[in-house]
């Protein structure tokens, strides 16, 4: 049978999952009167309620007697290790652009790999159903790219189809159609057979798989020669080792599962079980003279993030997992399968530093070990320096951001004011398009002020740049925090005595501790304050009202809006049930004598 391996790339949510959903129904995957929803690829709780793909998963589909593997692919820039494995499964790349965006800086990231290991593109334009939509321009501007990206000839000559993923319908014109049957020919026609050359078998391990039953799962494509159950082969490994091990079942990916099957050929995705120990990038090779394929480079971390365990007042109250031990495994089981991410050990027994690619790759770990019933504390994103010719150097990314004309003067004001400097700035129709070089640093609590000063109208994106010099302090937050005196149930009558200090993240009725940040200061500056008086109840009989009915309801964050929230010497909580914030050191003593010391050290 024919193969076609496809990856769909695309800056988040310019609907690659969409699409993909349109494939499998289109090729008949589904029995007529079966139930799928929508999203089908996005299967873990996650992906669903942030409505993006996190990690890149295959189907396969038949269509005109020839079986297309299809891979969808995160467009966060942060999942970018994920992509970048991916595509090595792939001959051929579909891009998705949107009619109204054009190519976002994450497409251009991307696209840049999928060109260097000379994959075909084909440009899908998405949305055209959309109001404002420009696609002509888009796909000059798509155009551009490339070239810029050094494509050659043969790839700058891509074809081109417009669509709209939500109504169904892809053609090679703008005229709407019933169907997506112009793309799925243009991918039989413009993607090509894998090439296969002669010699023993060669397969690069590209991704993991895992079930309960069989243990950890290879997945790759076979690029050389065949694998067929019960073989002896060589796991050449990425430190040049060689294992000589034994292939105990295979499968190829069919529809939305998998079948087993006796032997793989050459240019077909495969999955291996029974294999022990193997790393994403060893290559299973021919047991008695292996050849390795050359090793898959990722991107390096550019943050990092103290992991320790929970050692607050409420420690073990929510959690099954909640020891040190527990906390070393899980972050070493993560590493084994979520390559841009790297875990090191610290001088305490109960603390890990976390190295990622940015705060939404950290958040979601965090979000994903809270779920399976960690407790775990925390600490404040830091970018990681490095020493480049003798000098101080920090990671600097371009920002990209779109935001109606009225606000543009406050994003640049934010961003200036954050050390970034601006790069380009043009009109397109009502909006304004400005690009920006920014320290990372800079980037962490940007989001948010950024939608509060522009009504939450801009839409921002970036991308890694380079390492370039120190650019000296970038001032955090302007106010300060409220911290509990002690530890108690808040009460109503007492918060509303506070209401004028500032606002809330508590409601009356819930248990505190001392040291944890309850509010937000209104003025710079820490407070500690005491939310959990009672009334003092006398015989005399009350003719006011009582004022515990008209406080503000708390505001709520989310785990990524208090990573970039808090500061240095605070840390957050994280339960199953709860993400609280709170000082490291809780005694607010202790706190004066350790800010005393260290201005002491500054002053030396």
């Amino acid at each position: 049978m024919q193969i076609r391996n496809i990856a769909i790339i695309a800056h988040v949510d310019h609907g690659k999952t969409t699409l993909v959903d349109k494939i499998l129904h289109s090729t008949n995957v589904f029995r007529a009167n079966q139930e799928t929803g929508d999203l089908i690829m996005d299967n873990n709780d996650l992906e669903r309620e942030r409505g993006i793909t996190i990690l890149s998963k295959n189907v396969s589909v038949e269509y005109k007697g020839v079986k297309i593997n299809v891979i969808d692919t995160p467009g966060h820039a942060d999942f970018g290790g994920e992509v970048e494995r991916v595509l090595k499964m792939a001959d051929g790349v579909i891009l998705l652009v949107d009619a109204f965006e054009g190519p976002m800086p994450q497409t251009r990231f991307v696209l840049q790999k999928a060109l260097q290991l000379n994959l075909k593109p084909i440009v899908v334009i998405n949305k055209v159903d959309k109001a404002n939509c420009r696609p002509d321009e888009v796909h000059d501007a798509v155009f551009e790219l490339f070239f810029n990206l050094d494509a050659t000839e043969e790839q700058l000559n891509f074809p081109t189809y417009y669509g709209s993923g939500k109504n169904g319908w892809f053609n090679d014109s703008l005229e709407p159609r019933e169907d997506i049957i112009p793309l799925l020919d243009g991918i039989l026609t413009h993607v090509p057979e894998p090439k296969v050359s002669e010699g023993t078998l060669q397969l690069q391990i590209t991704s993991l798989d895992y079930s309960t039953f069989l243990g950890r799962i290879a997945v790759g494509k076979v690029t050389r020669g065949k694998i067929a159950e019960n073989q002896p082969i060589s796991l050449v490994q990425v430190d040049g080792s060689i294992k000589k091990t034994r292939v105990r079942e295979l499968y190829i990916f069919e529809s939305l599962g998998k079948k087993r099957v006796q032997e793989v050929m050459a240019g077909d995705i495969c999955a291996v079980v029974g294999i022990e120990d193997f790393g994403i990038g060893d290559t299973i090779a021919d047991f008695e003279n292996p050849e390795a394929l050359p090793v898959i480079s990722v991107d390096e971390p550019t943050m990092n993030m103290l992991f320790s365990i929970n050692n607050s007042p409420f420690f073990g109250k929510d959690g099954k997992f909640v020891t040190s031990r527990h906390l070393r495994d899980r972050l070493m089981k993560e590493t084994e399968k979520n390559l841009a991410l790297r875990v090191h050990d610290t001088e305490a027994a109960d603390s890990f530093m976390v190295y990622g690619r940015g705060i939404l790759h950290l958040g979601v770990l965090v979000e994903t070990m809270r779920r399976e019933g960690y407790e775990l504390t925390v600490g404040q994103p830091q970018v990681i320096t490095k020493i480049i010719d003798g000098k101080k150097s920090e990671p600097f990314e371009i920002l990209v951001v779109d935001v109606p004309q009225e606000f543009a003067s406050k994003v640049i004001d934010l961003v200036t004011r954050r050390r970034g400097e601006m790069l380009i700035m043009e009109t397109k129709g009502e909006m304004q398009h400005l690009e920006f070089e920014i320290p990372s640093r800079g980037l962490i609590g940007l989001r948010t002020q950024m939608l509060t000063n522009t009504a939450g109208e801009a839409v921002m994106a970036h991308r890694f740049n380079d390492y370039k010099p120190w650019k000296g302090p970038i001032p955090g937050r302007n106010n300060g925090v409220l911290v509990a005196k002690e530890a108690g149930t808040t009460t109503g009558y007492s918060l509303d005595k506070l209401q004028d200090r500032g606002s809330f993240f508590v409601d009356p009725g819930e248990e505190v501790y001392r040291g944890m940040i309850i509010g937000e200061n209104n003025k710079p500056g820490d407070l500690v304050v005491n939310p959990n008086e009672g009334k003092k109840l006398t015989n005399m009989r009350a003719s006011g009202t009582d004022g515990a009915a008209n406080i503000a309801p708390k505001i709520l964050m989310t785990l990524e809006e208090c990573m970039e929230y808090i500061q240095q010497d605070e840390c957050i909580e994280v339960t199953p049930n709860h993400i609280r914030m709170r000082k490291t050191i809780l005694d607010e003593e202790e706190r004066k004598k350790y800010q005393k010391m260290l201005k002491a050290e500054e002053v030396g």
